[in-house]
């Protein structure tokens, strides 16, 4: 499948993606990204964050295919099944431990709540062996209950700007590849 072919569905994490993030250069790069604003970046609430998942996801007037940063990654694991049934793939980049989340006051709670069966989508998830928000043991764990591949992105931080990832060209040669598989 060709991006072209498809609605990129980009979904930042806390706080979003800042204009030098790789997700907000994607967004500029690919003709048919757009964001999945959300009204509260700072706080986010798990009901509001998926009623905003699921309207972008309603509204794609190409078949959806998510790119999720951090909560927003997580965010798409949990996403329902009628809604899922909708998505075409999935690039889940460092989504957060549960036992991380729990410790940031600012973040609901439900985010961390188990997740109990596979993606009924195609989908990759690039973890790092150094992320401060999810070891590399949590990122194969939930990748095993969601059916998809993990792949092993080293020693890169949270894959963030301040993990000195502000184009992440990998990143956008490896979102490539997984587009071919669709």
């Amino acid at each position: 499948m060709l991006t072209s072919d498809a609605e990129i569905l980009i979904v930042p994490g806390l706080g979003d993606s800042p204009d030098d993030h790789w997700q907000s250069r994607w967004e500029k790069q690919l003709k048919t990204a757009r964001r999945v604003a959300q009204d509260d970046w700072t706080h986010p609430m798990f009901g509001a964050w998926m009623q905003r998942l699921a309207e972008a996801v309603h509204a794609a007037a190409k078949p959806p295919v998510i790119i999720g940063h951090s909560l927003g990654a997580l965010a798409v694991a949990h996403v329902p099944d009628e809604i899922a049934a909708k998505i075409k793939g999935a690039f889940l980049v460092t989504p957060p431990a549960p036992s991380f989340i729990l410790q940031i006051a600012e973040i609901d709670p439900a985010f961390a709540a188990p997740i109990t069966r596979k993606l009924p989508f195609p989908a990759l998830l690039i973890a790092s062996r150094d992320d401060p928000y999810s070891t590399y043991e949590d990122s194969e764990a939930l990748a095993a209950t969601l059916g998809i591949e993990v792949v092993d992105a080293g020693l890169s931080g949270h894959l963030n700007i301040d993990s000195g990832h502000g184009p992440w060209p990998e990143g956008l040669m490896r979102f490539a590849g997984f587009m071919k598989t669709l």
